[in-house]
């Protein structure tokens, strides 16, 4: 074992070998005996493609070259296909139109385009067999409109032509839902200000001739946020509801709802994207299911009869996009030493298979850093939620008394939450000599709706402190270089990192991925879905145009003593690129050290694989430059001004 200070080990989780062989999994559908995933491939200039496994085991890619299934409703996208009788359903994401592909058919790669205009944008694909046609979420971008406009629609299979509305009025739409026989469609709703976790509604209506009449509200409102309504066979209305502080199970059946089973767990997720799923139906009494409890998942079984919960014996702590038919189950699964796979478990005997691996990258244990579920004191006497990360290498020992550098993590959302899943690019920093915690600061999900409410009012505030407090606790335990503090984070992780390190002293650099500089900015120039969020997180706009102000890193740049890199793809309708130009402009003119890195193709988020790497590696770069030390691989520099 070699001495060597803590950021100069050489490590085998190297930028180009994370990228090389790593995937996105998601989006699971079931046909029949057939399994379908979405890969998004950053190999591939980050194009998503339908993958087929049928049951003799035979795996193929499904998609034809030429599309690229995505959609951008509420800019985030998700269930973005759907399959049925072997028929492709999907939205290429190039002109945001909808196609059919038949499987079967002499030609499976022919695609046929079902809507022409790109305008409209399509998600949450569901298939009505009944009357030939599909139901879906559409939202239309004309720009005679202040705001993109979203419905739900039907389109004609048989003749595709402009679709048909077939709810409208309000702001938000998700999850359309039709019952077994096609006589009653379930959906969700929402306006302004809310988001989906704010409150949502959950209806039904009757199907007439196609059309719908009789709505009627099962549950929600502007306080409870229902998730995921799925019907079973003989007409109950599963859904998860928060109304007692946690998103536990309920249904509705003969115009009641009751509770399945109460738990101090969180059954649901902030619906970012559409087609999520925590649970599915087994038969006429079983649940599957997966909650967090303390930022780790579990998977059980539900008897819905008897209203016991039965554990299920797996490795994975971070489940999802559940699905099942017969007695198998089929879901995204991942742990602090497996990276996300998709998986089957036979629930008679309890096999379970791993059917694709999102990373082929075979690691040594010696190298992996294994997460600690830490708790920690901070601002008003509350307490605050992570994940540490110690510096791991087998080859390598620091220096005597020397302390590790911290990178300090804050996730995006700001209602996400962090995970104890196999991380590689966490585990770069891990292997070279950083320690890292990955912070679930006040405003997070599944620690409960309290928990997750401590934020509003105050983003920039919770979130800035309960960062502060993780790197200040590690630092008080001998875990961490007070001298060498670093925080990164994207989109809203990239705004409290700004403000940390604009409103604080206690970090020394700092990495901004895509990050809010000016809130005003950002509740001006957002997108539709995103465009009232800071009402909950901040104040209404602009009555509170102070509060924004008094928030805003860019406003107080003389605060600022500490370098910062920034990363930001040039097509984001999210956090525009002016938001970073502006705070890159103001660190130059206080010649304080700073990057800027753009990437021209890029969205909200970095899909393509070299640029994935430029990022990461640029950031370590950028650390070694402001730490001191010598990194033992060879990184393009990037241009560090000041």
């Amino acid at each position: 074992m070699q001495l060597a200070p803590f950021g100069s080990w050489k490590s085998p989780i190297t930028a180009d070998s994370i990228v090389a062989d790593s995937i996105g999994l998601s989006s699971i559908v079931l046909d029949g005996t057939d399994i379908y995933w979405l890969e998004s491939r950053p190999q591939e200039a980050g194009r998503s493609v339908i993958v087929r496994r049928t049951a003799d085991g035979q795996m193929s890619d499904i998609t034809p070259p030429a599309y690229n299934v995505r959609n951008r409703v509420h800019e985030y996208g998700g269930a973005a296909y759907t399959v049925a009788d072997g028929r492709v359903y999907f939205s290429n994401i190039s002109d945001n139109c909808l196609y059919v592909q038949d499987l079967r058919s002499a030609q499976p790669d022919a695609v046929q385009q079902l809507t022409h205009d790109k305008t409209k944008r399509y998600a949450d694909l569901t298939i009505d067999p009944h009357r030939q046609r599909l139901i879906c979420v559409q939202e239309e971008h004309d720009s005679t409109e202040l705001e993109a406009l979203n419905t739900i629609v039907s389109i004609d299979l048989k003749a595709p032509h402009e679709a048909i509305v077939l709810v409208g009025g309000c702001d938000f739409y998700a999850a359309p839902r039709l019952n077994a026989d096609g006589s009653k469609l379930a959906w969700l709703s929402w306006n302004h200000p809310n988001l989906p976790w704010d409150g949502t509604n959950l209806q039904v209506a009757t199907v007439n001739d196609g059309y719908l009449s009789a709505p009627a509200l099962v549950a929600g409102g502007a306080r409870e946020t229902i998730f995921q309504p799925q019907w079973a066979s003989d007409d109950t209305l599963y859904f998860v509801s928060d109304r007692t502080g946690w998103g536990n199970l309920y249904r509705w059946r003969d115009d009641k709802v009751t509770i399945v089973y109460e738990l101090a767990a969180e059954f649901s997720l902030p619906q970012w994207n559409f087609g999520m799923s925590t649970y599915a139906l087994v038969g006429k009494q079983r649940i599957v299911c997966t909650y967090s409890q303390n930022g780790i998942w579990h998977l059980a079984l539900i008897n819905t009869a008897s209203g016991h919960l039965t554990p299920l014996n797996v490795p994975h702590t971070d489940i999802g996009s559940i699905r099942a038919t017969g007695n198998l189950v089929v879901y995204c699964g991942a742990s602090a030493t497996q990276t996300g796979d998709i998986v089957t478990i036979d629930l008679l005997s309890e096999a379970r298979t791993i059917l694709k691996h999102s990373n082929q990258l075979k690691i040594d244990p010696g190298y992996l850093s294994i997460p600690e579920s830490i708790e920690f004191p901070t601002a008003d006497g509350q307490t605050a939620y992570a994940f540490y990360y110690p510096p791991t290498n087998r080859d390598y020992q620091p220096l005597l008394g020397e302390k590790p550098p911290l990178l300090v993590k804050s996730h995006g959302g700001p209602t996400a939450a962090a995970s104890d899943r196999l991380n590689l690019k966490t585990q770069y920093w891990t292997s070279r000599g950083f320690a890292v915690v990955d912070v679930n600061y006040g405003g997070s999900t599944g620690y409960g709706k309290a928990y997750q409410h401590r934020l509003d009012g105050k983003w920039g505030i919770v979130d800035v402190d309960d960062c502060t407090n993780a790197a200040l606790h590690l630092v008080l335990q001998g875990l961490a270089d007070p001298d060498r503090l670093a925080i990164s984070g994207g989109s809203a992780g990239g705004y409290t990192t700004l403000a940390a390190l604009t409103f604080g002293n206690t970090f020394k650099a700092g990495a901004s991925y895509y990050g809010v500089s000016d809130l005003a900015a950002l509740a001006t120039e957002t997108h539709k879905f995103e465009s009232r969020y800071l009402d909950r997180l901040v104040a209404p706009y602009p009555a509170s145009a102070n509060i924004y102000q008094d928030r805003s890193p860019l406003y107080f740049t003389q605060r600022l003593s500490c370098p910062i890199v920034f990363f930001q793809g040039l097509e984001d309708k999210v956090v525009p690129p002016n938001q970073a130009e502006m705070m890159v402009d103001a660190l130059k003119a206080k010649q304080i050290p700073v990057a800027y890195v753009t990437f021209p193709t890029e969205q909200h988020g970095f899909r393509q694989s070299d640029n994935i790497k430029r990022a990461l590696t640029g950031e370590f770069y950028f650390y070694a430059q402001i730490f001191g030390f010598q990194p033992a691989d060879s990184i393009e520099p990037i241009e560090i001004m000041s």
